[in-house]
């Protein structure tokens, strides 16, 4: 089993930056990979950002090269940084970890206003 608690989001004007932390506990060495997902509603929930135990990086397009996404072996976190930020980042953010099945955290609501 693994346990993920987030913290971070919150509301910001556009063009500004949030970041996101999400600290993992438990069968932690099984983890393969972590990263967050956001779903916005009405809508499907998609990938932002995965990093393997490797430091292996997948980024969605949408969000290239305006969010980072890195890990803290030592802390079991996984941060995710998003600068630049434009109201159709907004969504409920989820950390995610894969470790024989994937594990969610509980979500935490980005809003991004115009």
């Amino acid at each position: 089993q693994v346990q993920l608690v987030e913290s971070g989001g919150g509301l910001v004007q556009a063009g500004g930056s949030l970041r996101l932390s999400c600290a993992a506990s438990g069968s932690i060495f099984s983890v393969s990979a972590m990263g967050w997902y956001r779903q916005a509603p009405g809508k499907q929930r998609e990938l932002v950002a995965l990093i393997s135990r490797f430091g292996t990086t997948n980024f969605a397009e949408s969000v290239k090269g305006r969010f980072t996404i890195s890990r803290d072996n030592a802390r079991n976190t996984v941060i995710l940084q998003m600068n630049s930020l434009k109201p159709e980042d907004t969504a409920v953010y989820y950390c995610n970890a894969y470790a024989t099945r994937d594990y969610w955290g509980q979500g935490t609501q980005v809003t991004v206003s115009s």
